[in-house]
């Protein structure tokens, strides 16, 4: 059938030659012609200096949407660690274990793959800090599981293995420095060129593409950046508590010095005397601290987080892409 289908096609063709006259060589000239002029042409425009202008930013512009789609997807695996564990009432205790155990690992396994997504954003972009801060999160949280999910199964302290914890503690802050080090560099580079021309923006202008250009103001650069101090002192200072709790409980001296580098975030981050005085006095090393009050520094976080949002609504402040990753509540 293909055979008679590519013989009536050819036939066709020879008619079609014979009687209109139509040289279809000739068509095919025309078109390598035509394809080997607009060759040349856009080898022109390709290799031009102006051209290299357009190909830099636009390969800086897609590095920094790759970087991002993988930081968006490590924040989805971070979200999906917080899926919520239900358990029956009437449930044995076997059940209950081995429900809590396979949650425990299944978290486990989503911080691991959020880890994974960050440090892919890292290669693509080894300037996206960011990602930095967003290991420094997915390292402090995985590490708060895995000291949770050790008292919760009511292991003997003396002779938990405690290494892996303290690693994971340690990678984080290491990650939160070198983010917070890496934005105030960039942070630095940017006031610097304020009085300079912007390159992006007037390549921009020059293709009449000047509305995809958006300009801030230097008031809303100025909340952007104290907001991103805030924020950043109050995870570092978050991580610091924590790990002192984790210190103190498995019986190391360095606790203490732990918990006041976090009071030194936290100060940073803007918290008043009274929440320093409050989480000091309810840290458990406290022998004063009062029993079964169950207190969480993600409160006193929480309520720091709810008035920022109050002020940013009243100076009409947009919020940033590392909100979410901000705002995470680290229960």
């Amino acid at each position: 059938m293909s055979t008679c289908v590519d013989n009536w096609i050819v036939q066709f063709a020879r008619m079609f030659q014979n009687h209109v006259g139509f040289s279809s060589d000739s068509c095919l000239d025309l078109h390598d012609l035509g394809m080997k002029l607009y060759s040349e042409a856009m080898e022109d425009v390709v290799t031009s200096e102006e051209a290299q202008e357009i190909f830099d930013s636009a390969e800086e512009n897609f590095q920094q949407m790759a970087a991002l789609a993988l930081f968006n997807w490590g924040n989805v695996h971070m979200s999906r660690a917080r899926k919520r564990l239900f358990l029956s009432e009437d449930a044995s205790k076997e059940s209950v274990l081995y429900q809590v155990k396979s949650g425990y690992e299944w978290a486990k396994g989503e911080y691991v793959k959020a880890g994974k997504k960050y440090e892919e954003a890292l290669k693509i972009k080894p300037d996206f800090y960011e990602g930095l801060l967003a290991l420094g999160q997915q390292k402090f949280e995985q590490a708060k599981l895995s000291w949770y999910y050790a008292i919760g199964s009511e292991v003997d302290l003396d002779t938990w293995p405690s290494t892996e914890v303290l690693e994971l503690f340690n990678s984080a802050e290491e990650s939160m420095e070198r983010g917070t080090e890496m934005w105030e560099e960039m942070e630095a580079q940017r006031l610097q060129n304020l009085s300079k021309p912007n390159k992006d923006k007037d390549l921009l202008e020059k293709m009449g593409l000047d509305g995809f250009f958006k300009d801030i103001s230097t008031e809303e650069a100025a909340e952007h950046a104290s907001n991103m101090r805030s924020q950043t002192n109050l995870l570092w200072g978050t991580m610091l508590y924590e790990r002192s709790i984790v210190e103190f409980k498995l019986g190391f001296p360095t606790y203490e010095e732990c918990l006041m580098e976090s009071v030194e975030k936290f100060k940073l981050a803007g918290a008043t005397p009274t929440d320093l005085a409050v989480m000091i006095k309810n840290h458990c090393a406290n022998e004063t601290a009062p029993q079964g009050l169950n207190f969480k520094i993600d409160e006193i976080v929480q309520a720091w987080n709810e008035m920022y949002d109050a002020k940013r609504w009243m100076s009409g402040v947009p919020s940033f892409r590392l909100e979410p990753l901000f705002r995470r509540k680290n229960s």
